[in-house]
């Protein structure tokens, strides 16, 4: 019975729990494609142009400027279940020869769970949890606006006596300019290697390659934000098992995707009111998690997000409503202090 526990919790946890963010459940550490900042989730999710986002740079690392320096930034998600994400972002300006470091360090706490023997008897409590520290960099090509940026990540997961350690690496380019309203980036997030397995299977990264642009309207204080993810595989869309129609001869006819269907599941947009005051308005649109939790002939409004970012002095606070079911509801908190 133990040994069926911890296999179940094994598939659950790091393969089944957060597969919208990578395809299908293919790899290992899936919690690294779960966005942990308020502003960015509001906006859909895996926006990779933000500028004034302390923590994008875990995103895209061509973001890391100046003007981040002194900044210290805390992050909490309530996510499904009894499961919270944790985490941290600091940017720190050496001189003008080096630049600016950024460093992240996420935490997540999946609960406690109850450990039985093979007579099941229980034997105790155990804990899981996932953690990945980053430190990141990005250089201005000399008289050009284009940046690049790369993260180095430790990434760790532990259930039980059971654990994972791996390396991975970022890579991230965006063009930039203050004067003009088009932002355009692309980032490869998480190419690295599974050093120690949790059985003696070492598993695939969830390397993921996005595409953004954002671009500011002259005479109306909004911005809109467009990102294509999963840009390694076109085919992400599933059959739904929830969606086979069956007639009354039972036969069976199950969920066909068409081609439109599944390029609409790559896109993500989102739109900011206000982007550049102390107080603005997000909200984000996920075509994928819109299908991918939808349900027959329910509502369920999965896909859509919303949240606001509100400044005073040197505190900032956003905040980042987000649905996956009717009766699940995820919460994003963020405050950033501006030390300097």
């Amino acid at each position: 019975m133990y040994s069926i526990m911890r296999k179940i919790i094994y598939i659950f946890l790091l393969k089944g729990l957060v597969v919208f963010a990578q395809i299908g459940g293919e790899s290992v550490f899936n919690f690294l494609n779960v966005s942990t900042s308020a502003n960015q989730t509001a906006l859909g999710g895996k926006n990779i142009t933000l500028i004034n986002d302390i923590n994008q740079p875990i995103w895209n690392p061509s973001t890391i400027n100046g003007d981040m320096s002194g900044q210290i930034n805390f992050n909490f998600l309530n996510f499904l279940t009894d499961i919270n994400y944790y985490s941290t972002s600091y940017a720190h300006y050496i001189d003008r020869r080096i630049g600016t470091i950024h460093t992240n360090l996420t935490y997540v706490d999946y609960g406690k769970f109850i450990a039985a023997n093979e007579e099941g008897l229980e034997t105790g409590i155990f804990k899981a949890y996932d953690l990945s520290w980053s430190v990141g960099y990005a250089y201005n090509f000399p008289k050009t606006d284009i940046y690049v940026g790369s993260n180095l990540k430790l990434i760790q997961s532990k259930i039980e006596q059971f654990s994972s350690l791996a390396v991975a690496v970022d890579v991230g380019v965006i063009y930039y300019k203050d004067d003009n309203p088009l932002t355009l980036a692309l980032s490869l997030r998480n190419f690295g290697h599974q050093l120690s397995a949790f059985d003696e299977v070492k598993e695939k990264l969830p390397f993921e390659m996005l595409v953004g642009a954002s671009y500011k309207l002259e005479n109306v204080p909004l911005k809109w934000h467009v990102t294509i993810d999963n840009l390694q595989q076109w085919q992400v869309a599933k059959s739904n098992p929830s969606n086979t129609l069956t007639d009354i001869n039972g036969n069976e006819t199950v969920e066909s995707i068409s081609f439109v269907n599944n390029a609409f599941r790559h896109f993500i947009l989102g739109a900011e009111l206000f982007p550049e005051k102390n107080f603005n308005l997000r909200m984000g649109y996920n075509f994928r998690k819109s299908k991918e939790f939808s349900l027959l002939n329910t509502r369920s409004f999965a896909g859509l997000t919303a949240g606001f970012g509100l400044k005073m002095n040197r505190i900032k606070l956003n905040y980042a409503f987000s649905k996956y079911h009717p009766i699940s509801n995820t919460h994003t908190f963020s405050l950033n202090l501006y030390l300097k």
